[in-house]
């Protein structure tokens, strides 16, 4: 599928998938695209940030490239690999055949067959189907030194592997960073991007995403279901739920062929909203009646 050429065209596209957007980071996706600048997205755990990259690759008929990061992830890590127990087995057989031929045994060893592509080098490569999607998820858990090898591959979109030379993406890959701001990415990074904050979405939106996603609940339950969470949200809890726990809830109460929220159900199906134990004792019981009270009140008002 070619780019999509307007804002509404982005929102229509994105909502084929299952993904519903509003209208202001339909605009930013738009402009990523059609600027070929990464995305970078920043918010809370669960708010749809790394799904926007599964829906723009589904949607675009492009190869999703996954780069998790973590504490720790270095350069060599995230571009490229030597197959080392491949390359020792090679070794081996060529000294028991006689061939070890130091120089021409090294270009063998250091060349295509035994390297081992990460991400970052995969979407470097040639695609027929198009540019791949490249989601960096979670940048705030690596380091800056990270974030200054990312800040160099990501403006020239090319690689650098010692043994083979440099590696040029022939199409810039489509970008999208995620955070869930558990630390400040550097400023220099974010120069180079598009910025977008996803927050939780509206009452309205939220009802949207969750009928999109569980088409089979029925609309009351799926009002009770976001008005519950929203109003959780507000409580002083470890872990605020986010629209990942919205709609892993509801199917849960699918399961249970829940038709109507009550203190009961709500207690024994917590840890599909909360995971810390310590929110969960404090939501239990006559809070969870008093959140839930609310939640049919505003449904009943809206």
């Amino acid at each position: 599928m070619q780019i999509p050429q307007s804002i509404d065209a982005v929102q229509e596209m994105l909502e084929e998938t299952g993904y519903v957007c509003s209208r202001a980071l339909a605009t930013v996706v738009f402009l990523s695209l059609k600027l070929g600048r990464p995305l970078f997205l920043e918010g809370e755990a669960g708010v749809g940030k790394t799904e926007i990259a599964k829906a723009l690759a589904q949607a675009l008929g492009r190869r999703l490239i996954r780069l998790q990061c973590y504490e720790g992830l270095d350069a060599s890590s995230a571009v490229y690999e030597w197959n080392f127990p491949a390359q020792m087995i090679a070794i081996r057989t060529a000294e028991a055949e006689g061939n070890a031929d130091r120089d021409i045994l090294s270009r063998e060893l250091f060349g295509p067959d035994f390297l081992i592509e990460r991400p970052l080098l995969q979407a470097m490569r040639p695609d027929e189907h198009g540019a791949p999607v490249l989601l960096i998820d979670e940048l705030d858990r690596t380091d800056e030194p990270f974030e200054a090898f990312l800040l160099e591959a990501l403006s020239d979109f090319q690689v650098t592997i010692p043994e083979l030379g440099t590696i040029k993406a022939p199409e810039p890959p489509i970008v999208i960073l995620t955070s869930n701001r558990t630390r400040e990415v550097h400023d220099a990074l974010k120069r180079r991007c598009l910025y977008h904050w996803v927050d939780y979405p509206s009452f309205a939106r939220e009802v949207e995403i969750l009928q999109s996603r569980a088409p089979e609940a029925a609309e009351t339950l799926s009002r009770e279901v976001v008005a519950f969470v929203q109003r959780l949200r507000t409580e002083d809890i470890f872990k605020k739920p986010g629209v990942a726990e919205t709609i892993d809830w509801a199917k849960c109460l699918l399961a249970l062929d829940v038709i109507d929220l009550s203190p009961e159900v709500i207690s024994d199906t917590l840890g599909a909203l909360l995971k810390y134990q310590d929110d969960i004792q404090k939501i239990q019981g006559s809070e969870a009646r008093k959140i839930l009270d609310d939640a049919k009140a505003a449904v009943a008002e809206a």
